[in-house]
């Protein structure tokens, strides 16, 4: 998968930890929690050749409650900053380092996924790089993005004239060789507000990830990328769906719906807070109902009242009444976006769910009933030094993230430059961050 820069000028970005070399750090900028981690790279113990995820420890993590985002876009400048620096001043503090780049996920801008195909002649008979190069580029001239960004743009299938799917077509022979370039675009104002808050807080952007990307990268297993996945990442606000094979992202979206949404539904039903009913979900809800669902009670505290009449109970089934209808209607759209996506014949019958709304009791065999597929719940792995409360499906962004970090992908596009007052303010904001930090 290649993923596109952001344009970060010619200042310095040296980082005043440079006693712990190997130092990156991941940003997921979420709908209800903001999480930084931070990370060393083991240089002095690498993995096999074949093995392309190095070994990475990670030294701090810090995490806040999201403000000034929704929907994984950015609201409240102000707030959101606030909350940004919150989490990176915890994870810094944890680690004991000072970082200055950081890779930062993107949930908002409303993606799309799009395929283009390009074929060329091959001059020499032989393929070269430079033939490769010239039929991706040829595939990204048919890139009309309009008003959007391209994010993400990666060859996913090369063709040498009736030999299909060849994965390295370097210095083999063809008279003609064909590429499908797997093509994400984003909504330039979100890209541009949420690298504004991360500069704001006086860090340098190292690189845009797509939040379902970087989820695979953290829970999906090197098998199931090569046979086939789906991977579903049940945020707050949103439901990301991605698409796995032969290696490669062949598709992405996101549904605006998410764990948020059955939280205020319990908490209309119920006449109760927000936090309880986040609580109700947490500890009672469950997305299946059961015989004894009738017979066992939950406390709910009354909004807005006092006394003996602030708490009542009520039948769990109440609960999983209200919990059910928006679980089906999260996995009908799904099954509805897969379906539409051709993409999918070749993910297999396989479904991976990870997210915060992942932990949600019954949630894998909701989805097995309504998806007709074989789930299973995806945790992190490859990350030594990672805290219990961080080794589960909600922290799926951020851990991806920061593998990805550890080894980023090769570039095929450019991402347009900012605009150049923005492109000012952002060097401004830098210089005098990194004064403060010098000074004071």
């Amino acid at each position: 998968m290649n993923v596109i820069q952001l344009n970060r000028g010619s200042g310095s970005s040296h980082n005043k930890s440079a006693d712990k070399p190997g130092i990156i750090a991941a940003l997921d900028v979420g709908s209800t929690k903001i999480c930084c981690l931070i990370g060393q790279v083991k240089a002095d113990r690498r993995r096999p050749v074949d093995d392309h995820d190095p070994q990475i420890s990670v030294l701090g993590v810090g995490h806040h409650a999201a403000r000034g985002l929704k929907g994984g876009a950015v609201i409240d400048l102000d707030e959101a900053e606030k909350a940004i620096r919150l989490s990176v001043d915890a994870a810094e503090r944890m680690a004991g380092v000072t970082i200055e780049q950081i890779y930062v996920n993107v949930s908002g801008g409303r993606p799309r996924c799009q395929t283009y195909r390009a074929a060329t002649k091959v001059p020499s008979g032989a393929v070269t790089s430079h033939d490769l190069h010239c039929v991706v580029e040829t595939a990204m001239q048919k890139i009309e993005p309009g008003r959007r960004l391209v994010l993400h743009a990666t060859p996913v299938r090369f063709d040498l004239d009736d030999a299909k799917g060849v994965r390295a077509p370097e210095g083999m022979f063809a008279d003609k060789i064909s590429v499908d370039v797997n093509v994400v675009t984003v909504e330039p104002g979100a890209m541009r507000n949420l690298g504004m808050v991360v500069e704001n807080c006086h860090l340098d952007v190292a690189g845009f990830v797509m939040a379902p990307y970087a989820a695979g990268r953290s829970v999906l297993v090197d098998d199931e990328t090569k046979l086939g996945v789906t991977l579903i990442d049940m945020g707050g606000a949103t439901t990301s769906i991605s698409v796995f094979a032969d290696g490669k992202l062949l598709f992405a979206d996101v549904i605006p719906i998410g764990g948020s949404h059955i939280t205020a539904d319990i908490a209309r039903g119920l006449s109760t807070t927000l936090a309880q009913a986040e609580r109700l979900k947490t500890l009672s809800g469950n997305a299946l109902a059961s015989l004894y669902d009738d017979r066992e009670l939950v406390t709910v505290a009354q909004l807005g009242e006092r006394g003996a009449d602030s708490v009542y109970k009520v039948p769990r089934s109440m609960l999983t009444g209200i919990i059910r209808p928006r679980v089906e209607e999260i996995f009908e759209f799904v099954n509805d976006r897969l379906e539409r996506c051709p993409a999918t014949r070749k993910a297999g019958r396989r479904v991976v769910l990870a997210g915060g709304g992942s932990q949600l009791t019954g949630i894998r065999e909701a989805a097995g009933q309504m998806l007709d597929r074989k789930v299973r719940l995806g945790s992190p792995h490859g990350l030594n030094g990672l805290p219990d409360v961080a080794n589960n499906g909600a922290f799926a962004v951020a851990t991806g993230l920061l593998k990805y970090a550890a080894n980023p992908d090769v570039h095929t596009a450019v991402l347009p430059q900012m605009s150049a007052s923005y492109a000012a303010n952002r060097s401004y904001f830098r210089r005098m961050g990194r004064w403060i930090k010098e000074s004071f």
